[in-house]
């Protein structure tokens, strides 16, 4: 059995995953001893932030349509769901050397990776009239984030 979600559900776990975000680059700065790479990991961690303000501000300008309920959950099931999903599969605890930037940031690639990867994959439970187009942008905001990550790990390598 499959159920459709609509955008305010994948808004809600977006902004969720955004935080998990903001708790790793915190933890991580807290780790390195370099200040440089301290400096950089707060910049993240202040980014994450500022992306789970940006889709809560996407979510606050949802339609009633892309809102609407597709399943009959007076207990917020589904959300619970959603939430354990987001804090399942993205930026959960691993086992890396924190002290070490590189590694940080592998480790954050793979995690963008995963969440680009998690929200394909749940942009078909969402059809077109509940907001399937803002998963798209949650998706391009993810691989902005591979982006500059990427772009800091050549850099460390040069």
């Amino acid at each position: 059995m499959t159920y459709d979600f609509n955008a305010n559900e994948i808004l809600k776990m977006a902004e969720q995953i955004e935080r998990n975000g903001y708790q790793f680059y915190t933890a991580a700065a807290e780790n390195v001893t370099d200040p440089r790479a301290k400096d950089f990991l707060s910049k993240l961690a202040d980014m994450e932030s500022k992306h789970e303000k940006y889709f809560a501000s996407i979510r606050s300008q949802l339609s009633d349509q892309e809102k609407e309920m597709t399943v009959f959950d007076p207990d917020g099931e589904v959300e619970l769901y959603l939430r354990a999903l987001a804090d399942i599969r993205i930026f959960f605890e691993k086992k890396i050397d924190a002290s070490s930037l590189e590694e940080i940031l592998k480790a954050a690639i793979t995690a963008e990776k995963d969440s680009i990867v998690f929200y394909l994959g749940m942009k078909n439970t969402v059809p077109e009239r509940l907001g399937r187009s803002k998963v798209d942008e949650i998706i391009e905001e993810e691989m902005r984030h591979i982006t500059m990550l990427s772009e800091e790990l050549l850099a460390l390598k040069r």
